[in-house]
Parts: structure tokens; sequence; C-alpha cells
């Protein structure tokens, strides 16, 4: 097994752990973390995830370069799309995905975690999508999502430079989320879902579906599918819960 599956309370934890390969990417973990993302959003007990890596070096360190020697168009495509597809599930789950990320977070690796709602890093971590340096680009959605989260400027700046950066420059550019201390980013991260599971599991998912779809169409249309959304919450289990302990001072029970 090259994923390991958790849970602490209603926190599932998903950790990449091909640690003596920096937790590199090949078909085998790219397929165990599609099927453990699979299971971990379909478990009713479960209100978030957490992805991280194993040991003390890399949250995933790129793709495996010996194994990506191997490939040829027909299969390099294979690879790709299958990375597109975790990505996907990644990115459109309707629980809270955070990426904690505690080191080298390189092409692949780094696009993991751009699929993720959520990124917290380690002060030793790294980012670098060094794709051009081995004359490939970006293939498992770099070039789309790193435009979203950064900007086109900076994004053409990180892949057509293919420059490593730290932590707080990733901060700076809006990559992270929050940067901690390596011994406190589990803690941080656990802390901050545990956050997440006071509230409507289902106000959280439609949250995260209009938010997605705010990079998918026009923002017209992305105005309309979120006041649809809105307004058809009211009535809802949830949503009653929630107004009426509001109105009587009290902490909505969610769970009911």
């Amino acid at each position: 097994m090259v994923i390991e599956k958790k849970t602490i309370e209603n926190i599932g934890i998903l950790t990449v752990n091909r640690e003596s390969s920096l937790n590199a990417l090949n078909y085998k973990v790219l397929r165990e973390l599609k099927k453990n993302v699979i299971s971990l959003i379909n478990d009713s007990n479960v209100k978030s995830i957490i992805l991280t890596g194993a040991g003390n070096k890399a949250f995933i360190a790129g793709a495996d370069i010996k194994f990506m020697e191997s490939l040829n168009k027909k299969t390099a495509l294979e690879f790709g799309e299958l990375g597109h597809k975790v990505a996907n599930i990644i990115e459109n789950s309707s629980k809270p995905i955070i990426a904690a990320i505690n080191g080298f977070a390189l092409g692949g690796g780094c696009e993991i975690s751009l699929a993720c709602h959520i990124r917290y890093a380690s002060e030793d971590a790294k980012f670098s999508q060094p794709e051009v340096k081995l004359g490939l680009i970006p293939g498992m959605g770099g070039t789309q999502r790193l435009v979203n989260v950064v900007g086109k400027g900076v994004a053409l700046e990180l892949i057509i430079g293919g420059q490593m950066i730290d932590a707080n420059e990733a901060h700076r550019i809006g990559l992270v989320n929050k940067v901690f201390p390596k011994t406190s980013l589990m803690e941080e991260t656990i802390k901050f879902s545990k956050l997440i599971s006071l509230n409507s599991p289902k106000a959280i998912e439609k949250s995260i579906y209009c938010i997605n779809q705010s990079y998918k169409n026009s923002f017209s249309s992305g105005l309309l599918k979120e006041v649809n959304i809105f307004s058809n919450l009211f009535g809802t289990r949830e949503t009653s819960e929630g107004l009426k302990a509001f109105v009587e001072k009290r902490e909505p029970d969610f769970s009911l």
C-alpha cells in the first residue's frame, strides 16, 4: 500500500507513503489515491479530508522520473489523464480536502496540491513546476489551476522559469493559505478540520460547488447558480437548524 488511510474523529487523513522516493507519483500511487479519496468522500462519518506525505522531506516530489523515462506518447497520455481524474475528484469533492504540505511539492505534487481546496505548508516546504527543465509542461492541470490560484503573470513566471520557491514566497503569492512550523503543521490542519466539522455539511458542499463554478463559467452564470442554490437550501433540515440555533443562541447540531 502506497497510500495510508486513517480517521481521527470525523477527519479522514491520507498519507502518500513512498518516503524512499520522496512520495513521487506513479500509476500505483495515483490509482490508490483515487480509490481512497473516493472512499472517504463516500464515508458518511467523514466531514473533511487531509492529504499529506510520509516522512520529513516531501509532500509529493513530482512524478517518478525513472518511471517517466519509460513512457511514450500513448502511455504518457494515459498517465496524464489518470492524474487529471484524480485532481478533478479532489477539486470537485463535496467534502473539503486540505493539503498539509510537509516538504517538497514539485511538478505533479504541486499540481495535486492545487486541486485541494486549502493548502497549509510547513516552513521548510518548497514548490516548483520544473517540467520545462525536462522538456515538458505540467500535465496534471498545472497550466490551468495555477493561473486560477496565483494569476496569469505569476503562473507564467513559475512555469516557464521552472524555479523553486519557498513556503514564505508561496504564501505571499497566494499559493498556500498559511505557513506553520513543521512540528505544528498537522496539529493546525486538524484544528481547522475540526472547525469545519461544526458547520453544515450541505452548505459546505454547495459553497465548494459555487466557488468551483466561478472558474468554469461566466460571472453572470456563476451568480445565477449561486442565488438558486442559496434559495434552495431554505427549508432543508440543516439550514433550518442553523437559523434556529442562531436565534436560540446555541450551537447548531447538524448531526440530527
